[in-house]
């Protein structure tokens, strides 16, 4: 190729006319040469099944799934949990014991499956979102397994035994992942509920501890606060009444005894003017106080009418003697008015007493709901705190009780097969063709090297190749014009030269459209 000058495409169309055998023998050449490499290979059957995965057959609006794990996790999860040596080594070993698989190392022919199996999903869809189920993009409806072996046979049994243990796997973990929450929110409810009681003791002992000082309580201790003061003042009246009405009734008594001696002792006239002098003195002076019903007053103008009475009696006796009878003694008994007296001034001890313990039994009955009332701040922060971890503690037990229903209805959901379930649609196949190698594939891909083999071998002898053809060859290699022309004459016009020698010929190729000057 001359270099140092642009190509046309005409000088492209010359090459490839040029080179057309050595493009066409490779590209010929290959692709049977690719067919036959394909026979040594050693053939492979490939086996396929789908899985459909089924939507949960109870509304979610009513039970919500138990399993929220993006599908294509799962899938993988299952894939690995088949693949591994605990699933496939009783799988291999049936299949050994089928005459499916020959005797030999389990351990290389569990590494083969794991090396042949192959899941891809099915497609990809968006489920629009309704009342009942949210909207999930990128949902499988399905996914496609496939094995490959050197026996269509045994790609079926493997790919048939892997499609069944993904399935019971996906049963068996859906199970086990709905018992396992249900068990897990039944220890959660039971160690709420200790709680919960523990709680609950506490606040019945503290109300039993602080009864009548808790914070609805207050208001009621302030009512019977006042109630019991304003029975102390009455109470205390009372006392301060009888305490009075006792000092008089003695000095009544203490004048009423002195009386009695004097008249017992003497029945002078004069004596006994003078205690009625002393009687209504001490009548004017009740008057003076009470009324003339009340009972002093009373009782003095009776003592005053018996003492007249008696006086006049003696005045009479006076002026009548009359012998005495000796056998008759005198009654030296106290008089009523004296005992009259006695039991009134016990009477008043009596109500003193009752006053005076009723007084002591209020004023210790309201320094006990003085101190409720002062304690009532105390208590009230105390039980608001109890209460709220009560509150707390009750709200998060019935929340973990209606968790733990809802996850049994899902558990008896998974267990009567309700919720969402993997289906095998289509069993494992047996293979009737080898899905390797593909011969046409070989064929293709042997012309494709070949053509590629041809070019590279027509571009490197284009390369190598220095003659000149055209003229802008010549003006590329001389770097000169070109003056003239001399036309092709063939190989007997040089012969017939007297020297020999051809000095140069022009000639014209077939297909060529201009003449090629050339120097030999």
């Amino acid at each position: 190729m001359i270099e140092n000058r642009e190509l046309s495409m005409d000088d492209y169309l010359a090459m490839l006319r040029r080179r057309l055998v050595v493009i066409l023998i490779p590209t010929l050449l290959a692709p049977l040469a690719g067919f036959a490499v394909s026979y040594a290979f050693a053939p492979k059957f490939t086996s396929q099944a789908t899985i459909l995965v089924e939507e949960q057959k109870v509304p979610s609006g009513y039970v919500a799934p138990v399993v929220t794990e993006d599908l294509t996790q799962r899938v993988a999860t299952l894939e690995q949990k088949a693949l591994s040596a605990e699933r496939l080594r009783p799988l291999v070993d049936k299949l050994t014991q089928q005459g499916v698989l020959r005797p030999g190392n389990p351990d290389g022919v569990m590494d083969a499956i794991r090396a042949g199996i192959s899941i891809q999903p099915v497609q990809a869809v968006v489920i629009p979102p309704t009342s009942q189920a949210p909207k999930r993009a990128g949902q499988l409806p399905g996914f496609n397994l496939t094995f490959s072996a050197s026996n269509p046979r045994e790609a079926q049994a493997i790919l048939g035994g892997l499609a069944d243990i993904i399935v019971n796997e996906n049963l068996k973990d859906r199970a086990a992942a709905a018992q396992n929450t249900t068990d897990f929110l039944a220890r959660q409810v039971e160690d709420a509920k200790h709680n919960l009681d523990d709680l609950d003791a506490k606040l019945a002992n503290f109300k039993r501890q602080y009864i009548g000082q808790l914070p609805g309580d207050e208001d009621n201790n302030l009512k019977i606060l006042m109630g019991m003061n304003s029975q102390l003042d009455a109470n205390t009246q009372t006392l301060n009444r009888a305490q009075q009405d006792k000092a008089y009734a003695e000095s009544l008594l203490t004048q009423q005894l002195a009386a009695w001696k004097e008249s017992q002792t003497s029945t002078n006239p004069q004596t006994l003017q003078q205690q009625l002098a002393t009687l209504q003195s001490q009548l004017i002076t009740l008057q003076a106080r009470y009324t003339d019903d009340y009972p002093d007053v009373v009782k003095a103008k009776r003592d005053i009418a018996e003492l007249q009475k008696k006086l006049n009696e003696l005045n009479a006796a006076a002026a009548n003697p009359e012998p005495s009878s000796g056998g008759e003694k005198e009654n030296l008994s106290e008089p009523a008015e004296i005992r009259q007296l006695r039991l009134q001034i016990h009477q008043y001890q009596q109500t003193i007493t009752q006053a005076t313990r009723d007084q002591q039994r209020l004023q210790d009955q309201i320094r006990l709901y003085q101190g409720r009332v002062a304690l009532s701040p105390a208590v009230e922060e105390q039980f608001k705190q109890l209460t709220r971890d009560y509150d707390t503690a009750q709200k998060g037990y019935d929340t973990l009780l209606a968790k733990k229903k809802d996850s049994e209805i899902q558990t008896a959901m998974e267990r009567e097969q309700q919720g969402e379930q993997m289906r095998l649609l289509n069993p494992a196949d047996l293979p009737d063709a080898p899905s390797f190698p593909n011969r046409l594939l070989f064929a293709a891909g042997g012309l494709g090297a070949g053509l590629a083999l041809g070019l590279g071998l027509a571009f490197w002898l284009e390369l190598r190749d220095t003659s000149v053809r055209t003229e802008s060859d010549v003006v590329a290699v001389l770097d000169l014009p070109v003056l003239s022309q001399v036309p092709w004459v063939g190989v007997e016009a040089a012969e017939k030269n007297g020297n020999g020698n051809a000095k140069s010929v022009s000639r014209s190729r077939p297909g060529d459209e201009k003449k090629e000057t050339v120097e030999v």
